[in-house]
């Protein structure tokens, strides 16, 4: 069993500029709750979940958007490059990495878009974790219907299991309306129909799956039908991207969590007239950026995800 200790404050702080998020799995399926969802754990405690078969945990970055150029992050072309380094830093490696969407920043020029899904491939190529997962942006599909995309990456929803706990990556981006689509529910169907009544099930989405606020497109067109599909189930754990911020929410017995971008902020849903991203503060470069810290327990909880601020890191 790996040892978790090793991950002192001194270490998780230095994952600052990493964004995007740290999953303990032993969380997932035992219940440990983050802050900003209700005090109840991942599960629904109604049944006990099949829990992995070792504890492990793994890294959600989002929303790199590769080849942004712009005065939200006058760093933005070496952003990436550092968090490689940083996690390979790592004293303890993650079993796998999901990038939840917007790897390359939009482009109108189809050679252009492939050059700059190449270029993030050398980048994340040099991660010592070679176990590496990607699903769409509508920055990296929406123009091209993922054509691109699936040339440098492959399918853009599929599933895969791992140490107990199940695994789906939906596409609701490759679509320009913004929805999963009537094929792709079915597909989830009859996924998780083969599945036991009580693995817990981790879905991977960049867009939110609920309405949170379309007036800036954060929804899925559909999304209510794929959660009314999650539903069926005893644990489900929803993470995206898209919004550039931390933020959590339930729906039914469905949990949702968003990831902080690499790349620069966006506002609060609403809290603004319109969307646009958080100007630059060179007195504290990286802020509004962040990362999960997981702070091991011991109780009966299991592991719990705190959010940490880059500027107060």
């Amino acid at each position: 069993m790996k040892d978790f200790s090793a991950f002192d404050r001194r270490q998780f702080l230095q994952l600052a500029g990493i964004g995007g998020g740290v999953v303990f799995a032993s969380a997932l399926a035992r219940g440990g709750a983050p802050p900003g969802s209700s005090a109840r754990g991942f599960g629904d405690g109604q049944a006990p979940p099949v829990a992995p078969a070792d504890d492990f945990f793994f890294l959600q970055l989002s929303d790199t958007h590769w080849g942004y150029s712009g005065a939200a992050n006058p760093e933005a072309d070496s952003t990436l490059k550092r968090t490689v380094a940083t996690i390979n830093a790592l004293p303890v490696q993650p079993d796998f990495i999901v990038f939840t969407g917007d790897l390359t920043h939009t482009t109108d020029d189809g050679d252009l878009r492939r050059k700059r899904m190449s270029e993030f491939k050398a980048i994340v190529g040099e991660l010592k974790t070679k176990n590496v997962k990607f699903l769409p942006g509508e920055h990296d599909a929406s123009l091209d219907k993922g054509k691109a995309y699936t040339e440098n990456f492959g399918e853009t929803h599929y599933a895969f299991e791992h140490k107990g706990l199940h695994f789906v990556v939906l596409d609701n981006v490759s679509d320009p309306a913004g929805a999963v689509g009537d094929e792709q529910i079915a597909w989830l169907k009859s996924d998780l129909g083969k599945l036991d009544a009580h693995t817990p099930l981790v879905v991977l989405a960049h867009r939110p799956l609920f309405d949170l606020y379309p007036q800036w497109d954060w929804a899925t067109r559909d999304g209510a039908k794929v959660v009314e599909v999650l539903q069926t189930r005893k644990d489900v754990s929803v993470f995206y991207g898209h919004i550039h911020q931390e933020h959590h929410d339930t729906t039914g017995s469905v949990l949702h969590h968003s990831a902080r971008s690499l790349v620069f902020p966006l506002p609060a849903p609403g809290s603004v007239p319109k969307k646009a991203p958080v100007a630059w503060d060179p007195e504290h470069p990286g802020k509004g950026l962040g990362w999960r810290r997981i702070q091991p327990k011991s109780d009966d909880a299991g592991k719990r995800i705190a959010e940490v601020d880059y500027a107060k890191g």
